[in-house]
């Protein structure tokens, strides 16, 4: 089955940039495009994709509050889209105001062909991929003195085996990369997943990740 995209960027080239990479596969198809915010979130609601690419910077609304709308559309066909946050700009503050806003992933736009196909498969198999560029750096300054609970606090809310896997999804992880470092089973590993997003809770792997550093639980 054909996975529907559309891009969502300022900038002409970078969506048919894009747009070449991804029907370069045979399983993916790039069914509509925007250049600002405001067309971004309207083509979604129109098209109903599977995957939006979005980019944060982009004029009348930035791509931040557009994923916000989206993923806060819960009454509309719209909120199943996943959206993956691909920028040029990995500032701090960009990266985890779209995580917050509910986006399902990121990549800076130099992460490469192979990265973009790679976070489109993933968001449509309810995976995340995190650009490890970023990801690190990104999430490490969460674990200052303000947090909401200590390490150890937090630490009670899961099984030691659960948050081994929340150290693996906050270092950026895949669910087959868990597996093979944990010595599990794939069925396993999205078992313990499951039950963490219920635990904390937690949309999706990148606010698990968020939490994770956030509360010292990665340093």
């Amino acid at each position: 089955m054909s996975v529907s995209v559309v891009i969502a960027d300022d900038q002409e080239m970078v969506r048919t940039g894009f747009r070449l990479i991804l029907e370069s596969q045979e399983d993916i198809s790039v069914v509509g495009q925007a250049s600002d915010g405001i067309e971004a979130v309207e083509t979604v609601r129109r098209l109903k994709p599977d995957v939006c690419l979005m980019d944060i910077r982009m004029p009348g609304l930035d791509g931040l509050e557009a994923t916000k709308r989206l993923r806060q559309d819960r009454g509309a066909a719209a909120s199943g889209t996943k959206i993956v946050v691909v920028t040029t700009f990995d500032l701090d503050e960009y990266v985890y105001g779209a995580l917050r806003a509910g986006a399902s992933g990121f990549l800076v736009k130099n992460s490469g062909p192979r990265l973009l196909i790679e976070a489109v498969h993933a968001a449509v198999k309810g995976d995340s991929l995190i650009s490890p560029s970023v990801t690190v750096r990104l999430l490490e300054h969460l674990s200052g003195p303000s947090r909401a609970e200590t390490a150890e606090a937090a630490a009670r809310r899961l099984t030691p085996q659960e948050l081994k896997v929340v150290a693996q999804v906050a270092r950026g992880r895949t669910n087959n990369e868990i597996a093979g470092r944990m010595s599990l089973s794939l069925s396993t590993v999205k078992s313990h997943l499951s039950r963490i997003q219920d635990k904390l809770p937690a949309r999706n792997r990148v606010e698990i990740a968020a939490w994770a550093w956030e509360h010292g639980i990665v340093r």
